[in-house]
């Protein structure tokens, strides 16, 4: 028998129609497909394809086992996560050994800062492999902004929320365009890494970008939170004409 093929699929930011063809296809297409999600939720990934899947389709949720119980810092966090992610390749692998071709579910792009990564680490050379990639949620928030990005020789950084306020600090100063992600509980940190660097002055907060519930406003007017899908924004404002 042909072994079948495992496809990693990226969603874009989170409505169908920034979703590319070869991803619609597949999708629909699928006898089985796999996402990951929260245990007890239904899962950001899966409510994106709302509609989209087959009737006979057969539905692969892969719950973490964890997400903020444990610090990243914690050897028991990897084992834990090291474990699961077998789990998945291991029922994946199953799947495609008998000669049907599962569909892994990606928010954004599956190379992007995804759990798909580990995945994919762990299947390439086992089981063929194929990468669909997505219009990742910081693109989705620069659009959302009515702004270009990048000019001419603009240094863009992409950062995460969750990194010490010195290293925010001095990577915040050093670019021209910047991206901030995994905002969350990290706000005020970031608030004090912006203004450290002087530029918060500069500085966009996109929620929902892409989404129904998108909004878009200076830094400055950010509450006191900021929902799991918020993206920090600066613009550079390079060479042009």
């Amino acid at each position: 028998m042909t072994r079948g093929t495992i496809y990693g699929v990226g969603l874009g930011p989170g409505c169908q129609d920034l979703m590319s063809v070869r991803a619609d296809r597949l999708i629909r297409q699928a006898s089985h497909v796999a996402y990951f999600r929260k245990r007890g939720r239904t899962g950001h990934a899966r409510s994106i394809v709302e509609g989209l899947l087959s009737d006979t389709v057969i539905e692969l949720p892969m719950e973490y086992p964890l997400t903020t119980e444990i610090p990243v810092e914690d050897p028991r966090y990897n084992e834990c996560l090291a474990k699961f992610y077998g789990e998945c390749v291991a029922q994946l692998s199953e799947i495609a050994g008998a000669g049907r071709d599962p569909v892994v579910l990606c928010e954004g792009d599956p190379f992007f800062y995804g759990s798909f990564m580990h995945l994919y680490r762990r299947l390439w050379g086992r089981v063929p492999v194929s990468v669909v990639p997505g219009i990742t949620g910081m693109s989705a928030a620069w659009t959302a902004t009515g702004q270009p990005m990048t000019w001419g020789d603009d240094v863009m950084t992409v950062l995460m929320g969750t990194l010490p306020e010195e290293t925010l600090a001095k990577r915040i100063a050093e670019t021209d365009a910047l991206v901030v992600m995994k905002i969350g509980r990290h706000l005020d940190k970031l608030r004090r890494a912006l203004a450290r660097a002087g530029r918060e002055d500069e500085a966009w907060l996109i929620e929902y970008a892409a989404m129904p519930e998108e909004r878009v406003m200076p830094f400055r007017e950010a509450g006191d939170s900021a929902p799991y899908f918020s993206i920090l924004l600066i613009h550079g404002n390079g060479r042009r004409p």
